[in-house]
């Protein structure tokens, strides 16, 4: 009996690894690329790069911020004690499935008015976070109040945060290629005090 139990919680576990697996193949094939290529020119050319997002995309966001700075960028990740605060020609960098979380779009006001440039990875283009951002990445996955297994069987916003580091991912790899930086170069940069 209890070798059934456990063959079937395998079988479970696997199953629902191939759903979420599945998911991502077919949002792969959604995605507008160009939207994401589309950040590589402001990354170069921002002179710090904050990083913003709440929750579980949030951690995500700090990911994709911790890379940032293994390939060399000034990065920040807003929130922190150690963020300085936003200028002109800085970046802000903000993930929000929704577009409507309230300090994010509040910091996305914060930055345009002191010049910097937003930017925003999010499942919804037309949403205040997008329309405050010079570039919105759409991510077509299911907000996490809509329950359209159509798009994801997964809760809540899983599909969209796990896009989304795979998404930054991509966008890192892709500044690491243009950069032509050994992985030994940005092993200095790696943290040594773990």
């Amino acid at each position: 009996m209890e070798n059934l139990l456990k063959n079937k919680d395998t079988q479970l576990v696997e199953s629902a690894m191939n759903i979420i697996i599945n998911e991502h193949i077919k949002l792969v094939h959604a995605i507008n690329y160009e939207e994401v290529a589309a950040l590589i020119p402001i990354i170069t050319n921002a002179k710090h790069i904050f990083i913003m997002g709440a929750g579980r995309t949030g951690l995500m966001m700090k990911a994709a911020a911790m890379r940032l700075m293994h390939l060399g960028y000034s990065v920040h990740v807003v929130g922190e004690t150690t963020s300085p605060a936003i200028t002109e020609g800085d970046v802000l960098i903000a993930g929000s499935g929704s577009g409507t979380t309230g300090g994010i779009v509040n910091a996305a006001k914060t930055a345009k008015k002191v010049g910097a440039d937003v930017v925003c990875i999010t499942t919804n283009s037309s949403s205040p976070l997008a329309e405050l951002s010079i570039q919105t990445v759409l991510i077509p996955a299911a907000q996490k109040q809509e329950r359209d297994e159509n798009v994801s069987q997964q809760y809540a916003g899983s599909l969209f945060e796990q896009s989304l580091l795979l998404v930054f991912d991509a966008l890192i790899q892709t500044l690491w290629d243009l950069d032509g930086s050994s992985a030994s170069e940005l092993w200095k940069r790696h943290a040594n005090m773990e």
